[in-house]
């Protein structure tokens, strides 16, 4: 029998142990012990941060750097003594390419790594979905593991690799430690391994898990490698794999955790034929007592063999029984029954599955390892729809070296999808941190993918240019791994796998698409100001387009055209004529309903989306988040940095609908409630209940349910007018409305926009603002750049736009308010007093009226008529809302913040602003629980510590000074925003002495999660606002003293340098080990202004421009010095010895910076290009500019293959 460990192998260790034990007389029996180790050495290449080493470890720091390398030959972040070091969750991406289907994984560092997997969500698990906190606790018992029974001459021992009885510790009086097994974490975009290098035996275990890429089954594969280190014949048993494994049938997650030992009366083991190979783990019905009872099919399967490369392995028996191994240790800490029998015994012995939770371990009885030899068990865990799936499923598993090459392509398949922003610098640290940001930016907004491509035509066009073509989001999915427990992930387990996520994760994390795809085109404006409502709010969550027909005579023309027979095409029909429809969804109708095609998958595809009609989808959710909006812009201006010549047709020449919720904000007369303070001493007024659930517009969307499949159809998502039809306004038109109703929401002082909708804006733990009638200054920056950028538009194209009626009116009421104002003679004393001036107060008061009237005007319709407003008018008014919004900023300046040891004159812009009703009347009304509802008479500012959104919105408004920004700068360095220790920048000032009132972040410790932590999203919009103005050294200071990652002190961060985290314990927290830890890794909107970062630094701003109307491209990138040549690290030349870096533009163009006297490239375009085309031919361009025909082939990366550019 050979023992092969196939292609994929893990880096070589160079420990090859022999074993030092006694040998007795006469073998004694086995008692279970649990390995010894000596250290091991690893190859690392992956240089990058300076750190300390503790004696004994087998990475030293090179000699002149001090620098420790921490990437594997394959740039796997190594962790050592893994288990030892602050606990940390991560996850497998999820992702089997757009012709897989995905299983979830999350893992911890404990145990042998996987703490809970499963399909589509938590509510199906294989093993439990737990929170962070338990899972650290639990993974080494109820997780995978490994019982090894082996005798080396004439003793025998029992050992299980992993086990935490033998985790080292790391604390410096610790003894011995080195004679304990060495662990070692491998962590890798796509997958991960953990190994024990055991020398005491001469043993090294290690265990790889992939998510199974690219078939049309999933499973979470694992392979768990034995490797004889010793220097004599290892004789080994092995039972390997779950100790506990969770069985199919409908949502389980809830019953597990509230109902768990009455669930397992449901719960069986069945088996696909009379041997142990493949048992199938199911429920008998679902749980329900209904009068309908649901039989369950589908179950989950256990695939396991010893690799082999070259002939067909056979399958191992599975042992099921839990009893069978740990018989009555039910805490699961020891297999009681290996201390009394043998793995074969326990092969041959009887197994029982019903009405309990099963294990499925794998057995390998009495296989003989010579020295240096090894043996590879891979095993399946997944899903299979009815039993009879599963013998296909093996066979196609088993097939030789079919799992090496399943490792090797889930590497190659990351490595592709990555691909887009491939760069070269001399850092290789800093170069494979991009391909991860791009990764995990891709898993929280999508990585679109162009679908549509039907000819030629349609492959040299864009989302804007041909309606054929299509862009649909792949991978995409909410966060709720093991750190955020609270949210619902959803991973659907299709082809072209993507599931919902919230609306400002989803926003933020593709405005670079179009940067790294220009076929993307304004897909992502129109889909997002698609779901403006006629209120100015959105919805919470964002799902995938679907795609839908409404022609008869094109669906047939179309299933006919891609089937193989009459019967086929018929059904085909019937499906394209159900109603909305995803990629996902369609294949597996498909395959269900046996579909023949003649075609292949994609030609299928794109034949059939090119056709239907693309629309967008979303679900209200929960509560009118106040910053949803705020991203827009930031999409415009990618956009227009790809496509300056297409914003006119962009913003004039599309109509787009407006989002129906079933949510209404009410009036202030509805939700100020009069009730006690916190000490039950007075009373004072709370904004509660803002939005109400409103049955009319429920009954209004029921009117869309289909009698035969029993779904709401699209329609019912998008507002109409009063004859049926959905309203529609150009994107210019919607982002006027939203600006204006922006404008008339600011505050009783004019300075921030009320919190009105119930729910805060980006800082959501500040829960408690809204009902503290709150506003943000954030929003008013905000929406002082979208009235900027409608005015630009206007004056630009002289064009008028067309609004609502009801809009007008609104307006109408606004002006006139502004007229009062103005003839008022109202002005500002020099300082400003807290209770809000009467005439202040009543222009808001006239206002907000205006604002509630108009909602209740399009509440349900939109009457249809509309009101044309040309140009001029657009600018004037336009220009009078900025010079209050102005004036508001500065009254904001004034003001000021209010805090621990902050007296307001620190000269950083505040975030927030409370409002005390200081006067006013009850108005008869009552709330739900029966407390009186007032209206307002007058009222009074309140202020708030220091918060970072503050100054990083304001920013965006002086990017053009770089003196004002420079001087921002040291006001925040030298604020209480700066923590010094870590050389970072922390959410919030110090809160001490705050309101509980605030909201949550007020119910945790300084410096954890909201509260004076380090909020990586934040700190990361600082950092890109400051290379964004041209604070170049500023920018590349912070990065490099470890405010961005990769450069962080890994020692400190806790995870991989590769991954964001929500957020870093600051100096703040109490327990000093705690601080810089980084935790709820991933899925994080660092991933977004990170790749907005790499964007300024390698393409510029605005790569592409109007030249008196021509097309033209200028790089200028904004590169440090560093990145070219830096100590200890290897530089690359061109062959004129010139320093180079490379990236890829479009992900598909190599562009290289030839820097010969390799200064740092800031602003600085270049001297000349070389234009390489597929063809061989080179275009060469002196100066700084690439012309028009030249630069419409980049765009549109038509034939060409590189561009070098020369400084």
């Amino acid at each position: 029998m050979s023992y092969q460990s196939g292609g994929y192998k893990p880096v070589e260790t160079g420990v090859n142990g022999s074993s030092n034990m006694m040998e007795p007389e006469t073998p004694t029996w086995k008692k279970w012990t649990y390995g010894l180790s000596a250290v091991a050495v690893v190859g690392m290449i992956a240089a990058g941060i300076g750190m300390t080493t503790k004696e004994g470890l087998a990475v030293e720091p090179e000699p002149e750097t001090g620098i420790k390398k921490l990437f594997d030959e394959h740039n796997r972040y190594v962790l050592e003594d893994y288990d030892a070091k602050p606990t940390f969750a991560s996850f497998l991406p999820g992702v089997a390419g757009l012709y897989g289907k995905p299983v979830w994984s999350f893992y911890v560092n404990r145990g042998q790594g996987i703490a809970s997997f499963g399909a589509k969500s938590k509510d199906y698990p294989i093993l439990e979905f737990n929170a962070a906190n338990k899972a650290y606790q639990l993974t080494p018992y109820i997780g995978f593991r490994t019982f090894i029974q082996a005798s080396r001459g004439r003793t025998s021992f029992d050992v299980e690799p992993f086990n935490p009885a033998n985790s080292r510790s790391l604390d410096e009086d610790a003894e011995d430690q080195d004679e304990l097994p060495k662990r070692i974490m491998y962590v890798g975009p796509n997958e991960f391994e953990v190994k024990e290098i055991d020398s005491e035996h001469g043993l090294e275990t290690s265990a790889k898990y992939i998510v199974l890429p690219e078939e049309d089954f999933a499973a979470l594969v694992r392979r768990t490698t034995l490797n004889n280190t010793g220097d004599s014949d290892l004789t080994i048993s092995v039972l390997d794999g779950l100790s506990k494994l969770e069985p199919v049938g409908g949502k389980l997650d809830w019953g597990l955790k509230n109902m768990g030992r009455t669930l397992e009366g449901w719960f069986g083991v069945y088996h696909v034929d009379d041997t142990l190979n493949m048992p199938f783990y199911r429920m008998s019905t679902e749980t329900s007592d209904e009068a309908r009872v649901k039989i369950e099919k589908a179950g989950h399967y256990v695939i396991s063999l010893l690799e082999d490369d070259e002939k067909q392995p056979q399958l191992l028996p599975i042992i099921y029984d839990t009893n069978a191994v740990f018989g009555q240790d039910t805490s699961l800490l020891e297999p009681k029954v290996l201390q009394t029998k043998t793995i074969s015994d326990v092969v041959e012995g009887a197994q029982y599955g019903d009405a309990k939770t099963s294990s499925a371990f794998s057995a390998v009885q009495d296989v003989v390892l010579a020295p240096g030899e090894s043996i590879t068990i891979a095993t399946f865990y997944g899903k299979a729809d009815e039993i009879g799936d599963v013998a296909s499923i093996a066979e196609k598993v088993s097939a030789p070296g079919y799992v090496s090459s399943k490792f090797d392509r889930a590497r190659t398949l990351m490595d592709s999808l990555t691909a887009g922003v491939e760069t070269n610098s001399t850092n290789n640290l800093f170069n494979g941190a991009i391909k991860q940001m791009y990764l995990d930016n891709s898993l929280r907004g999508g990585m679109p993918t162009i679908i549509g491509d039907v000819d030629e035509d349609a492959k040299m066009s864009n989302f804007d240019e041909d309606p054929r073509v299509k862009v649909f989001h792949t991978f995409s999915r909410i966060h709720g791994d093991l750190e955020r427990d609270y949210n619902a992930f959803m991973i659907d387990d299709t082809y072209f796998s993507q599931g919902p996520g919230n609306y400002r994760d989803v926003a933020q994390n593709r405005r670079e698409d179009v940067t790294l795809n220009p076929r993307v085109g304004a897909f992502n404006i129109k889909m997002f100001l698609s779901y403006i409502q006629a209120d100015a709010y959105e919805p919470l969550t964002v799902e995938a387009v679907v795609y839908m027909f409404t022609d008869p005579n094109v669906i047939a023309a179309i299933a006919y055209t891609v089937t193989e027979d009459e019967q086929s095409g018929k059904v085909l029909e019937d499906v394209l004529k159900g109603g909305p429809f995803r990629p996902g969804q369609l294949f597996t109708l498909v395959e269900q309903l046996n579909i023949k095609l003649k075609v292949d998958r994609d030609n299928f595809l794109n034949q059939v989306v090119a056709q239907a009609e693309n629309i967008p989808m979303a679900v209200f959710g929960q509560g009118y988040w106040a910053d949803h909006w705020e991203y827009y812009l930031d999409l415009i201006e990618s956009y227009l940095a790809i496509y300056p010549d297409g914003e006119e047709a962009l913003m004039y020449d599309n109509e787009l609908r407006y989002f129906f919720s079933t949510a209404t904000v009410k009036a202030r007369s509805e939700k100020y409630v009069e009730t006690y303070t916190y000490d039950g001493k007075s009373k004072h007024i709370l904004q509660l209940d803002a939005t109400v659930f409103d049955t009319e517009k429920e009954n209004e969307q029921e009117a869309f349910r289909s009698e035969n499949t029993g779904i709401i159809g699209i329609d019912a998502y998008w507002q109409r007018t009063v004859a049926g039809e959905a309203f529609k306004s150009t994107p210019i038109a919607k982002l006027f409305l939203l600006g204006a109703i922006k404008f008339a929401t600011r505050d009783a002082w004019g300075m921030g926009v009320e919190y009105e909708g119930g729910r805060p804006g980006w800082n959501d733990a500040m829960n408690g603002l809204p009902g503290m009638v709150g506003s943000g200054m954030p929003e008013t920056y905000e929406m002082y750049l979208v009235l900027k950028y409608v005015k630009s538009v206007v004056d630009k194209y002289g064009r008028s736009i067309v609004i609502p009626s009801e809009l007008g009116a609104m307006l109408d009421t606004v002006s006139g308010a502004l007229d009062v104002l103005e003839q008022s003679g109202y002005t500002d004393p020099e300082k400003l007093p807290f209770d809000v001036p009467e005439v202040l107060f009543n222009y808001w008061d006239i206002v907000a009226s205006a604002r509630e009237n108009y909602r209740n005007n399009v509440q349900y319709y939109f009457s249809g008529n509309t009101t044309e407003l040309s140009a001029e008018d657009v600018s004037g008014m336009i220009d009078r809302w900025l010079t209050q919004v102005e004036l508001g900023m500065k009254r904001a300046e004034k003001f000021g913040s209010h805090g621990w040891e902050d007296d307001g004159t620190s000269g950083v812009p505040p975030s927030y602003f409370s409002y005390n009703i200081t006067e006013w009347t009850e108005n008869e009304g009552k709330n739900k629980v029966g407390l009186p509802l007032v209206n307002a008479r007058a009222m009074s500012v309140g202020r708030f510590p220091l918060f970072l959104e503050g100054p990083v919105r304001y920013m965006k408004t002086i990017n053009g000074d770089k003196d004002a920004l420079k001087s921002l700068y040291q006001d925040v360095l030298a604020s209480g925003l700066r923590d010094e220790a870590l050389k970072m920048y922390k959410v919030s000032a110090n809160l001490k002495g705050q309101s509980y009132d605030m909201g949550r972040m007020m119910a945790f410790a300084p410096g954890w999660l909201e509260n004076e932590s380090i909020w990586m999203h934040m700190s990361y919009k600082y950092y890109l606002e400051l290379i964004r103005g041209g604070l170049y050294e500023e920018f590349f200071r912070e990065m490099k003293e470890g405010g961005i990652l990769p450069f962080m002190n890994p020692d400190v961060y806790g995870r991989s340098l590769m991954e964001c985290s929500s957020f870093l314990a600051s100096s703040a927290f109490p327990d000093p080990k705690t601080r810089g830890r980084g935790f709820s890794a991933r899925l994080s909107g660092s991933t977004a202004e990170f790749l907005s970062m790499w964007k300024l630094m390698f393409i510029g701003k605005e790569p592409f421009f109007l030249d008196g109307g021509d097309l033209k491209m200028k790089l200028v990138p904004a590169l440090p010095n560093w990145l070219f040549k830096d100590e200890g690290l290897d530089p690359q030349y061109d062959e004129d010895e010139n320093l180079i870096v490379s990236f890829k533009l479009f992900a598909s163009i190599i562009v290289t910076y030839h820097n010969p006297s390799g200064s740092d490239l800031f602003d600085e375009a270049p001297k000349s290009y070389k234009v390489t085309m597929d063809d061989g031919s080179v275009e060469s361009v002196d100066g700084s500019e690439i012309p028009s025909d030249l630069a419409k082939k980049i765009r549109k990366i038509y034939g060409v293959k590189s561009i070098d550019a020369y400084f």
